[in-house]
């Protein structure tokens, strides 16, 4: 395969993943596409259930049973230049890719840590299982790797157990553990979400610093756009499974062109608004709640939820159409947004 550009790292073409399970089909994802440029990032958001973490574990191969990958493409251009379909990779392949090449960050580094091994003796098994190196060499490394996301008196606290540090200390383990083999392409997912909103914003200091030493290239997931306006370049927005918008964070935070986001955004504090005018501005909650994804709506999958909806939104299913330069929408109204 030659057909991705230069400057892209991965592409999702029109991925499907569907839960089947006694003849009984779940489309978690239906019909997602976006591209990630090299060392940028680039932030799928959206609210619990909108196909996020599922979108992210399809391109990390690790779905479990009755998970599976029904169609589409996930191209990524390996180091040595070779664009590979992570889609049709054989799990053994696809075993020296994970963790070497790409990696990922989980939500909640409690479960994610092993709590029976030391933080150290867990990245070491990492760096072990993809550098012929040995146990002096990759203790040195782990070392090296805890000062990078800066563990205070990293050459003790490798021989620490999960509980013994912190939820932010456990965090950055974590990040530690994914950059172990220095990946070009980081998958966060929502890494920030159990934190306060102090430590939030270190470890969004500390994932840009490293982005810009490693260029690395971050997939990150989250379903806070405070977040997504500090860290992302570009922006996909999930709803029910499906893309509904996608532009830049520029554009998007300006000119948003679906309904689904301009009700994330109104719904989001933001204590510069609030505080602007003489009055407080009320926050203004999206209608309704997500439909299951095993009967999703006719149509439109937002119409129920929609203040701009219309009959035609219920006569079939929309396609993403251009709203400007790199800007996207699903949604037939766009143009009157």
């Amino acid at each position: 395969m030659t057909d991705l550009p230069e400057d892209v790292i991965l592409s999702v073409e029109d991925l499907q993943t569907h839960f089947v399970f006694r003849g009984f089909v779940a489309r978690s994802v239906e019909g997602v596409t976006f591209s990630l440029t090299r060392g940028k990032t680039a932030a799928i958001v959206g609210e619990s259930g909108s196909g996020k973490s599922v979108t992210s574990l399809s391109i990390m191969r690790l779905l479990s049973s009755p998970g599976q990958i029904a169609g589409g493409r996930i191209l990524y251009r390996a180091r040595d230049g070779r664009v590979l379909d992570l889609a049709r990779l054989s799990a053994r392949e696809m075993r020296r890719i994970r963790g070497r090449e790409i990696a990922m960050i989980f939500q909640e580094p409690m479960t994610s840590l092993n709590p029976l091994f030391t933080v150290g003796d867990q990245i070491g098994e990492m760096i072990t299982l993809h550098q012929p190196v040995g146990r002096a060499e990759a203790r040195r490394q782990v070392i090296e790797l805890l000062d990078l996301v800066e563990i205070p008196a990293a050459a003790t606290r490798l021989d620490d157990y999960p509980h013994q540090m912190s939820g932010g200390m456990r965090q950055r383990v974590m990040i530690a553990l994914a950059l172990a083999c220095r990946p070009s392409l980081l998958i966060a997912d929502e890494p920030t979400t159990a934190l306060d909103v102090t430590v939030q914003a270190q470890i969004l200091d500390l994932l840009r610093r490293l982005q810009s030493e490693l260029g690395m290239s971050i997939l990150f997931i989250t379903h806070n756009l405070g977040v997504v306006a500090e860290i992302a370049h570009d922006v996909v927005v999930m709803y029910a499974g499906r893309v509904v918008e996608q532009a830049s964070v520029r554009t998007l935070f300006a000119h948003q062109k679906h309904p689904y986001t301009k009700g994330l955004l109104a719904s989001t504090p933001n204590p510069g608004r609030d505080l602007a005018g003489s009055e407080r501005q009320r926050l203004t909650p999206i209608p309704g709640t997500v439909p299951s994804i095993t009967a999703l709506p006719p149509g439109c999958v937002f119409e129920p939820r929609c203040g701009y909806a219309i009959p035609e939104c219920r006569a079939g299913r929309p396609p993403l159409f251009p709203a400007g330069p790199d800007h996207f929408s699903r949604c037939i109204r766009h143009e009157i947004m």
